[in-house]
């Protein structure tokens, strides 16, 4: 597909290097790569540009390359909490506060699981954990965040994920990056998805104040986002890096109704329940970043740090880009291209391109 060159070409390109993964049913028919997972060796904030690295130091993107999944995180703590619905060990309208009664402000507003997964917990999009002392007062932090809005309204956030976070290590007795594993990539075979630290991945950002939260330098195989850096690296909104090829094999198995040969992860009736409007951790029918691929059956996800999925059950294709738009700074979001990609394969499958 040409778009994916389209996309790292230029002195100021969308990304400096992207991975596409596009698939329908159980075919792999694109896999991808253009551009550098490494370019620059810092970004100089006087002139807005980056500063290059030699050519012989550049890393070029390869469909082997992973990168930082950043919010896409959020989908597979999605999956791990029905997990736990299907098993019965926890209600999707059960009470945040029945699991966390020492989480006092959840429980005072009686938010439920459903709340956090669909982002109408009324909870801040953020709260700054990178700014806490130690791990107590980060704990306190969330244990005292109050709905700033009303609950029941749609408000994108990432403490709803790190609240779930919670609730699933209370429930199972098993910390976030373990129930991802034992229960997604290694029953899955993906080998090349897990939390960080993962020293291959394509970089990110020079990540230094004023323009980020605290100053780390240039980034690559360490999470970007500074609150999941502050939790050590595995949260439930962010932390995991991935291949293209890892993710197309989620897709796959959940275009299949969970399980892929004697691989399984969900029942079809779960696969329903996580995909099926409003989506539970997935967003469902959001034409700004899946493009013509948009429609009842499509959901997805997309992340800060240039990467994006989508799942369209109408034709069984899915659609996996990964980018480091964030390299070698970050900048205001711009999701056209990931539409645009989104919909040239629409067009393809549908026989209109």
């Amino acid at each position: 597909m040409r778009r994916v060159h389209d996309l790292t070409a230029g002195d100021r390109p969308w990304a400096a290097g992207a991975v596409l993964a596009v698939g329908r049913g159980p075919v792999l028919a694109v896999e991808e790569a253009a551009g550098l997972a490494v370019r620059y060796a810092s970004y100089d904030a006087r002139t807005g540009t980056g500063v290059e690295l030699p050519p012989a130091a550049r890393v070029p993107a390869t469909p082997d390359t992973p990168f930082d999944l950043a919010s896409l995180t959020k989908l597979f703590t999605a999956v791990a909490a029905v997990q736990q619905v299907e098993r019965g060990t926890l209600g999707i309208d059960a009470e945040v506060g029945a699991y966390l009664p020492d989480f006092h402000a959840a429980a005072a507003h009686r938010l439920t699981v459903r709340h956090l997964l669909t982002h109408t917990s009324g909870l801040r999009p953020e709260i700054p954990l990178y700014d806490c002392a130690d791990a107590a007062e980060r704990l306190d932090r969330l244990r005292a965040e109050a709905p700033a809005g009303p609950v029941g309204t749609y408000r994108y956030s990432d403490v709803n994920m790190l609240l779930l976070q919670h609730v699933l290590q209370r429930i199972t007795g098993r910390p976030l990056d373990v129930l991802v594993h034992e229960g997604i990539t290694r029953p899955l075979g993906m080998t090349a998805t897990r939390f960080g630290p993962c020293p291959g991945a394509a970089a990110t950002e020079d990540q230094r104040r004023p323009w980020a939260r605290a100053d780390r330098g240039m980034l690559r195989g360490a999470v970007h986002d500074e609150n999941a850096w502050a939790l050590g690296g595995v949260a439930g909104h962010a932390g995991l890096f991935s291949t293209a090829r890892d993710l197309a094999v989620l897709c796959r198995v959940l275009l299949a109704g969970g399980s892929c040969g004697p691989a399984r992860i969900l029942g079809p009736d779960f696969v329903d329940l996580l995909l099926a409007p409003p989506g539970l951790g997935f967003a469902v029918d959001q034409p700004w970043f899946m493009g013509e691929l948009a429609g009842p059956g499509a959901a997805g996800h997309t992340g800060f740090t240039g990467t994006s999925l989508v799942l369209d059950r109408a034709t069984d294709t899915f659609v996996v880009l990964l980018a480091n738009t964030v390299h070698p700074c970050r900048r205001p979001p711009d999701s056209r291209p990931r539409a645009a990609v989104a919909t040239e394969v629409a067009r393809a499958v549908r026989g209109r391109g």
